[in-house]
């Protein structure tokens, strides 16, 4: 089977210092491709030096939603709990600019409303306008995250003419999961999806061929217990809860989801 995981975070400081166990094991489920999203410039930098050392891994390089405006709250006074070096937002569109190339993809970029608050959201979404046109004039597939403002990003992405578009670990409304499908858009399903009414729901209702993998690595695991410690083979297991939510075999199922990755960033799993 030809699986992937289009969203993975390789570089977080839990998972970098077993970097080739998770491919050993990735490869071992059956994986041949990890997308690693970069959060900022340094996390791009991290994960291109990543795909140069692992041909598995392929870079996207991306804005997180926070860091996007991360300067500017800190300077409000402003706190986040995953506070990390800030970047002048200016800076760290242009590093996607200068790179966007040597991208597989441009993520994850997007809209968050849960951590920012609506002050910032003016200056964020500037800077998620520059990097949905960063990757349209590159023709890159773009990887969105969305939190509390899913809405008024697939309003920006209308209005840009943005099609070649991922919505990682869609947190919004089943009914605008469709919409977001309708548009010829698709969405990635976590491997916590077993124990998730809403991804369930997803993996039921939407189109089948709008569907692709994930694990939010090291986050979201199919394990409850151990759902901090997830990393990218774990996709197995969704394929194998979709091939039962879907009545086909998991060997169908995975065809699908490889289909459907090949349609998105023009190159098979």
């Amino acid at each position: 089977m030809r699986l992937f995981d289009v969203h993975a975070h390789l570089t977080h400081p839990s998972l970098i210092e077993d970097v080739a166990g998770i491919v050993a094991r990735a490869e071992a489920a059956g994986l041949s491709t990890i997308v690693s999203n970069g959060l900022n410039p340094a996390d791009n930098q991290a994960v291109q030096q990543l795909a140069q050392r692992f041909p598995i891994i392929k870079p996207a390089f991306g804005l997180y939603p926070v860091d996007a405006v991360l300067a500017d709250m800190l300077a409000a006074g402003e706190t986040y709990p995953g506070q990390r070096d800030a970047y002048p937002t200016a800076e760290a569109v242009d590093w996607v600019r200068q790179h966007v190339q040597d991208a597989f993809a441009v993520g994850e970029i997007g809209l968050d409303g849960y951590w920012v608050k609506e002050s910032f959201w003016p200056a964020q979404e500037q800077a998620f306008r520059q990097l949905v046109q960063i990757a349209i004039d590159a023709d890159k597939a773009i990887i969105i995250h969305t939190r509390k403002r899913e809405r008024r990003a697939l309003e920006v992405l209308d209005e840009l003419g943005a099609r070649r578009v991922n919505w990682h670990c869609f947190g919004g409304r089943v009914t605008l999961a469709r919409e977001i499908a309708s548009r010829g858009h698709y969405l990635s399903i976590p491997a916590n999806a077993r124990r998730s009414e809403s991804f369930t729901r997803m993996l039921e209702t939407l189109p089948r061929e709008r569907l692709l993998l994930e694990t939010d690595s090291p986050y979201l695991g199919p394990d409850k217990e151990k759902q901090a410690e997830n990393e990218p083979a774990n996709v197995q297991y969704t394929v194998t809860y979709a091939a039962e939510l879907w009545g086909t075999t998991p060997e169908q199922a995975a065809a699908q989801f490889a289909s459907n990755f090949e349609a998105l960033f023009g190159t098979a799993p």
